[in-house]
């Protein structure tokens, strides 16, 4: 009898501010994630921290490669960046970038894997504009985003003082992004099986 594998997801936020929101709504996907029995793996700012990409630069830092790797081996993939001026966070971008290092892989970049994308803004336009530019960059690295992707309006104060989602609907829609990538990873691990 074949058994399918727990589908690994990796969740990437893009904020240096510990605890803030985005992480909030990264943490809070991860974990509705393993209650869909998915395993999962975070990568933080402190994480992120690399030098600026260089494409000809035959050395990656420890923490590069272990974020490359990370990629490589995941079914879906979690992005979480706070929204800086209708774009994503320095931080995150560069982090992306460093996926042009998986380009003569298998499955390059982020091929083939279902993307939730999540962007925190203090404000719903700025958030609409940053999650419109992260979705495209997903495309650019051949990725699917999920039909559903959320922006957190940091002004309704949508956590709670422990990090629980307060707002019951935005723990609606995180809940239904993690169910998303889930099922698309689970059912890429049967493709592939």
């Amino acid at each position: 009898m074949h058994t399918v594998q727990e589908p690994m997801i990796v969740g990437i936020g893009g904020t240096v501010r510990p605890d803030s929101s985005s992480e909030r709504a990264l943490r809070a996907v991860l974990g509705a994630v393993r209650a869909h029995g998915a395993r999962t793996e975070l990568f933080t700012a402190r994480d992120l921290d690399f030098a600026m990409y260089e494409p000809d630069l035959a050395h990656r830092s420890p923490s590069a490669t272990a974020f490359l790797d990370a990629v490589r081996r995941a079914d879906g993939v979690l992005i979480s960046t706070p929204g800086y001026h209708g774009g994503l966070s320095g931080l995150l971008k560069n982090a992306l970038d460093y996926l042009q290092d998986l380009a003569d892989d298998d499955r390059p970049y982020l091929h083939g894997r279902a993307v939730g994308c999540i962007v925190s803004a203090y404000g719903p336009q700025a958030g609409v504009t940053t999650l419109t530019s992260l979705r495209s960059t997903v495309h650019a690295l051949r990725g699917w985003p999920t039909p559903l992707g959320v922006v957190v309006d940091s002004t309704a104060q949508p956590f709670a003082a422990d990090g629980r989602v307060a707002d019951r609907k935005l723990a609606a829609q995180l809940a239904t992004v993690a169910e998303q990538v889930a099922r698309f990873a689970t059912a890429e691990i049967r493709t592939v099986a």
